[in-house]
């Protein structure tokens, strides 16, 4: 009789965990790290990191996936995977977040659609998704309430990696970072 930690289905799920990265941050966030998020994705990537979550918010979350996207060009066996909280998340965005949400969202490798429409918890419910698929979490996060720091404290609570890449960000001194 196999435990669960021998069938293959579990092996899979525990594999991607491991090489699996996602990203959490303000939605306000204004560009400040683009050359640490590529940095960073490149540092992530020669410790066997392949696939790169993004919950397609604007700010900080579409700023990652583009500098997956953008990494793609010396990194070709990356995988960008749009983890979108509900069909039609868009909607409410800006109509230039709105082109850069398509463009993204196309650059994609896959997707997971969470729900079919808004409904309250959804944005949390990405996050679960996010913090229970990655191994590594990247987050802007300048110690704000909302979901970044939801996202953030659940991360470290499942003993996940946190790399901070927000200069005021207040992560504990005992948070594994790469920096």
């Amino acid at each position: 009789m196999q435990t669960l930690s021998q069938t293959p289905i579990f092996a899979s799920v525990i594999s991607s965990l491991h090489t699996s990265v996602a990203f959490t941050g303000h939605r306000t966030y204004g560009g400040q790290a683009a050359e640490a998020l590529c940095a960073v994705v490149r540092r992530l990537h020669a410790r066997g990191c392949r696939t790169f979550l993004c919950g397609m918010a604007v700010g900080f979350d579409l700023a990652a996936a583009e500098a997956v996207v953008a990494c793609r060009q010396e990194l070709p066996d990356i995988a960008l995977v749009a983890v979108i909280p509900f069909e039609g998340q868009e909607r409410g965005f800006s109509a230039a977040d709105r082109e850069r949400y398509a463009r993204v969202r196309a650059a994609a490798d896959s997707e997971v659609v969470l729900l079919p429409a808004y409904r309250p918890g959804c944005y949390a419910l990405r996050n679960d998704y996010l913090v229970d698929r990655a191994s590594v979490v990247v987050a802007w996060y300048d110690g704000s309430p909302g979901g970044t720091r939801y996202t953030v404290r659940r991360a470290l609570r499942r003993g996940r990696e946190v790399v901070g890449l927000c200069p005021r960000s207040p992560l504990p001194a005992s948070a594994p970072t790469l920096f």
